[in-house]
Protein backbone atom coordinates (compact mmCIF):
# COMPACT_ATOMS: atom_id res chain seq x y z
CA UNK A 1 0.00 0.00 0.00
CA UNK A 2 2.88 2.34 1.05
CA UNK A 3 3.90 2.40 -2.89
CA UNK A 4 0.67 4.10 -3.83
CA UNK A 5 0.54 6.54 -0.92
CA UNK A 6 4.22 7.38 -0.20
CA UNK A 7 5.37 9.88 2.58
CA UNK A 8 4.76 13.25 1.08
CA UNK A 9 7.25 16.20 1.65
CA UNK A 10 6.61 19.48 0.80
CA UNK A 11 8.75 21.41 -1.21
CA UNK A 12 9.04 25.28 -1.55
CA UNK A 13 11.25 27.28 -4.20
CA UNK A 14 10.97 29.42 -6.50
CA UNK A 15 13.95 31.33 -7.89
CA UNK A 16 15.85 28.30 -5.86
CA UNK A 17 13.78 25.22 -7.43
CA UNK A 18 16.24 23.46 -10.09
CA UNK A 19 19.53 24.40 -8.04
CA UNK A 20 22.10 21.56 -7.32
CA UNK A 21 21.94 20.97 -3.77
CA UNK A 22 17.99 21.24 -3.79
CA UNK A 23 17.95 18.57 -6.48
CA UNK A 24 20.96 16.28 -4.36
CA UNK A 25 18.54 17.07 -1.13
CA UNK A 26 15.20 15.36 -3.10
CA UNK A 27 17.47 12.37 -4.24
CA UNK A 28 18.38 11.67 -0.68
CA UNK A 29 15.20 11.92 0.68
CA UNK A 30 13.74 9.77 -2.28
CA UNK A 31 16.18 7.13 -1.71
CA UNK A 32 14.01 7.20 1.97
CA UNK A 33 10.46 6.70 0.15
CA UNK A 34 9.41 10.09 0.15
CA UNK A 35 6.88 11.69 -2.48
CA UNK A 36 7.05 15.33 -3.49
CA UNK A 37 4.85 18.26 -3.88
CA UNK A 38 6.28 22.07 -5.27
CA UNK A 39 5.04 25.22 -3.82
CA UNK A 40 5.79 28.06 -5.66
CA UNK A 41 4.64 30.76 -3.55
CA UNK A 42 5.53 34.32 -3.69
CA UNK A 43 5.10 35.73 -7.50
CA UNK A 44 5.28 39.13 -8.68
CA UNK A 45 2.33 40.58 -10.68
CA UNK A 46 3.29 39.46 -14.45
CA UNK A 47 5.59 37.07 -13.46
CA UNK A 48 4.95 33.73 -15.27
CA UNK A 49 5.42 30.80 -13.10
CA UNK A 50 5.52 28.12 -16.54
CA UNK A 51 9.20 29.22 -16.44
CA UNK A 52 9.79 28.01 -12.92
CA UNK A 53 7.62 24.73 -13.55
CA UNK A 54 9.54 24.35 -16.98
CA UNK A 55 12.99 24.59 -15.54
CA UNK A 56 12.54 23.06 -12.47
CA UNK A 57 9.59 20.24 -12.99
CA UNK A 58 11.58 17.58 -14.86
CA UNK A 59 14.87 17.68 -13.11
CA UNK A 60 12.84 17.58 -9.85
CA UNK A 61 11.03 14.42 -11.31
CA UNK A 62 14.50 12.98 -12.29
CA UNK A 63 16.21 13.72 -9.01
CA UNK A 64 12.34 12.21 -7.12
CA UNK A 65 12.33 9.27 -9.87
CA UNK A 66 9.10 10.26 -10.48
CA UNK A 67 5.87 12.47 -10.94
CA UNK A 68 6.42 15.28 -8.67
CA UNK A 69 2.81 17.59 -8.67
CA UNK A 70 3.37 21.44 -8.54
CA UNK A 71 0.89 24.47 -7.39
CA UNK A 72 1.57 27.77 -7.85
CA UNK A 73 0.37 31.16 -6.10
CA UNK A 74 1.27 35.16 -7.39
CA UNK A 75 0.62 37.85 -5.20
CA UNK A 76 0.45 35.40 -2.05
CA UNK A 77 2.65 36.00 0.99
CA UNK A 78 4.83 32.59 1.34
CA UNK A 79 3.93 32.02 4.82
CA UNK A 80 0.39 32.04 4.11
CA UNK A 81 0.90 29.96 1.28
CA UNK A 82 2.87 27.28 3.37
CA UNK A 83 0.55 27.25 6.37
CA UNK A 84 -2.37 26.38 3.82
CA UNK A 85 -0.44 23.61 2.39
CA UNK A 86 0.09 22.56 5.49
CA UNK A 87 -3.17 23.09 7.00
CA UNK A 88 -4.19 19.63 4.02
CA UNK A 89 -2.44 16.64 6.46
CA UNK A 90 -1.02 15.65 3.16
CA UNK A 91 3.09 16.24 4.46
CA UNK A 92 4.99 15.07 6.83
CA UNK A 93 7.52 17.59 6.22
CA UNK A 94 8.76 20.39 4.43
CA UNK A 95 11.41 21.69 2.65
CA UNK A 96 12.54 25.05 1.81
CA UNK A 97 14.67 26.00 -0.54
CA UNK A 98 15.89 29.54 -0.51
CA UNK A 99 18.42 32.31 -1.72
CA UNK A 100 21.45 32.89 0.64
CA UNK A 101 21.12 35.24 3.11
CA UNK A 102 21.00 39.09 2.00
CA UNK A 103 19.09 38.57 -1.11
CA UNK A 104 16.51 35.79 0.26
CA UNK A 105 13.14 37.53 0.90
CA UNK A 106 11.99 34.62 2.62
CA UNK A 107 14.83 34.83 5.58
CA UNK A 108 14.21 38.11 5.83
CA UNK A 109 10.91 37.31 6.59
CA UNK A 110 12.11 34.27 8.57
CA UNK A 111 9.98 32.11 7.08
CA UNK A 112 12.32 28.79 8.40
CA UNK A 113 11.76 30.00 11.69
CA UNK A 114 8.02 30.66 11.10
CA UNK A 115 7.40 27.28 9.51
CA UNK A 116 8.68 25.36 12.38
CA UNK A 117 5.95 26.32 14.36
CA UNK A 118 3.77 24.12 11.86
CA UNK A 119 5.12 20.83 13.89
CA UNK A 120 6.46 19.16 11.05
CA UNK A 121 10.13 18.53 10.52
CA UNK A 122 11.63 21.73 8.20
CA UNK A 123 14.76 20.87 6.14
CA UNK A 124 16.09 24.26 4.93
CA UNK A 125 18.47 24.33 1.67
CA UNK A 126 20.46 27.97 0.85
CA UNK A 127 21.45 28.08 -2.58
CA UNK A 128 25.54 28.87 -2.13
CA UNK A 129 25.65 31.78 -4.46
CA UNK A 130 23.56 33.08 -7.82
CA UNK A 131 25.83 31.06 -9.96
CA UNK A 132 24.10 28.10 -8.50
CA UNK A 133 20.52 29.05 -10.13
CA UNK A 134 20.69 27.13 -13.11
CA UNK A 135 20.93 23.48 -14.28
CA UNK A 136 21.64 22.36 -17.42
CA UNK A 137 18.87 19.45 -18.02
CA UNK A 138 20.91 15.61 -18.15
CA UNK A 139 22.27 14.75 -20.99
CA UNK A 140 20.00 12.63 -23.60
CA UNK A 141 21.50 9.58 -24.35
Amino acid sequence: MEAHNPRRILVVAHRTAATPLLLNEIRRRASEGFGFELLVPDLEEGEDPQATLQLALPLLEEAAGGRVEATTESGTDPWGALCRAVDTGKYQEVIISTLPLGVSRWLERDLPSRARKLNLPVTVVTAASRRTQYVAPPAIR
